[in-house]
């Protein structure tokens, strides 16, 4: 029997009916009265000169990580545990079209400033190691042509997220990649030598626990507890996780029956009674859609990810200003009210709009009951005064945000492993050698646009890079080299 995993056993008290051994697999068979214990039924040839990497979670991460892994060490025995589907995040991204990256960030520096939490470390080599670019290689390489929308986002051609996924899926199969599905990884400690980890798994179908021996292991479970709970089990501190890209739910019933009207440009900024000092991270730029419950659009989720903590500690309870006319000054726009009310005076402000200001219908019937006038009075009958006030309004609209909804497709959370404890130059653990993060596990996420889904591609990648390297050192080593 193997000693390590004998002790493994031992420690979680099962009392043994039978126990065998396999010699061509590195696993071992035990069974109790109450429940049923073995090793993970893994279809390896494993022998003691080669060595295992188990990924823990099957998202863009993990799978992108262990590819990279194996491509990297071909004798690398690697297998993925996967409690639910592989890759259903890709799925339903970017409405089932999979927004791969961003194409508008060549510059690290630039692209660091599209995460909220990580924009000062990841300013140093993460991106240099694997950014869009490389990202978009990769992929063009491996079949997915991809296209770049005006707005920066990377999306496959096939405007499919199946493209994305098949991909993936026949590269790690072609690399020889292991995947199982419908299991958990409850626990993880290592041995005393603190070379090797053990793991316990469960079946989610049985009444079933696994247990294996690795060398390495690679935590890139997304946000789920899952994965903080195995890091905090090896010694890593948690920051609490909060959602971080949503929608707000806005306190004016008039606004969300305007559901569906959009805006191309708005300026918004936030306000939380939290927050004493003004943060520039808290003013957002960008196009801003009205919802049935409230707002939404990049304009909306932008401030949500920026301001997730303060937001979480304030309930969601907060003030909203838009400038729904950014790019004209407020002596321009009463200017250009001034001569609309000349040139249309007979008709009703309802039914005409200066063409500056670029407003739908609707939207201007809110501005004008916000104002108190009807949509029946003539332009000749409104005020001086009036005109001021419609202007500074669309400058300077105010809006309560009375909470949060969810932007299902792009869901992330802020919090999980600090940065400070892992070595973004490989993305191996401070705290404990041969343990390695990528992806949401990492207190890191990104704004809408591509930028979560780059760091999952950039985090895994190198990751994969760094165990493929220790693997390949390890067998030189183990042939006397």
């Amino acid at each position: 029997m193997n000693f390590t995993l004998a002790r493994f056993v031992f420690q979680f008290a099962v009392s043994l009916d039978t126990a065998s051994t396999r010699s061509n697999c590195k696993y071992l068979l035990l069974t109790s009265k109450k429940r049923k214990f073995t090793t993970a039924a893994i279809p390896l040839t494993h022998t003691s000169s080669e060595e295992l990497l188990v990924v823990v979670g099957g998202g863009a991460a993990g799978v992108y990580g262990a590819i990279r892994a194996k491509t990297v060490a071909p004798k690398l025995n690697v297998v993925i545990i996967e409690k639910g589907k592989p890759l259903s995040k890709v799925k339903i991204s970017g409405g089932g079209r999979c927004n791969v990256t961003n194409g508008h960030c060549a510059d690290k520096m630039i692209l660091a400033g599209h995460y909220p939490r990580g924009h000062k470390e990841f300013r140093g080599s993460f991106f240099s190691l694997h950014g869009p670019m490389d990202t978009m290689s990769w992929f063009s390489d491996h079949g997915v042509e991809l296209k770049t929308e005006d707005d920066g986002r990377v999306f496959p051609i096939s405007d499919s997220s199946s493209s994305v996924i098949d991909c993936l899926l026949t590269e790690a199969k072609h690399r020889g990649v292991v995947l199982q599905t419908g299991k958990v990884v409850t626990t993880a400690s290592s041995d005393n030598a603190g070379r090797k980890f053990l793991l316990k798994f469960e079946k989610r179908t049985m009444n079933l626990v696994e247990c294996i021996e690795a060398d390495y292991l690679l935590i890139a479970s997304g946000s789920s507890q899952q994965g903080h709970r195995l890091a905090a089990q090896l010694g890593h501190s948690i920051v609490d996780p909060v959602p971080s890209l949503f929608t707000f739910k806005i306190a004016d019933s008039q606004l969300t029956e305007l559901s569906g009207v959009s805006f191309p440009k708005v300026v918004a900024k936030l306000k939380l009674e939290n927050v004493q000092r003004r943060s520039p991270y808290l003013t957002q730029v960008g196009p801003m859609l009205v919802t049935h419950w409230g707002l939404s659009g990049p304009v909306i989720l932008r401030l949500s990810a920026w301001g997730a903590r303060y937001l979480f500690s304030s309930c969601y309870k907060g003030m909203l200003t838009v400038d729904f006319v950014p790019d004209l000054h407020i002596e321009d726009m009463q200017s250009f009210l001034s001569q609309h009310k000349i040139r249309f005076a007979k008709q009703k402000v309802l039914n005409s709009c200066p063409p500056e200001f670029c407003l739908v219908k609707r939207f201007w019937k809110y501005i004008l009951g916000r104002e108190g006038l009807s949509g029946d009075t003539l332009w000749a009958s409104v005020s001086i005064n009036s005109l001021i006030s419609i202007a500074r309004l669309l400058k300077h609209c105010t809006l309560e945000v009375a909470g949060k909804g969810q932007f299902k497709d792009e869901f992330v959370t802020a919090g999980g492993v600090p940065l400070s404890e892992i070595s973004l130059n490989t993305m191996e653990s401070k705290i404990h050698p041969r343990l390695f993060f990528a992806g949401e596990v990492l207190n890191v996420d990104g704004v809408t646009g591509g930028f979560n889904f780059q760091n999952a591609w950039s985090g895994g990648y190198i990751a994969g890079t760094s165990i493929g390297k220790l693997s390949n050192d390890a067998t030189l080593k183990n042939r006397g080299f």
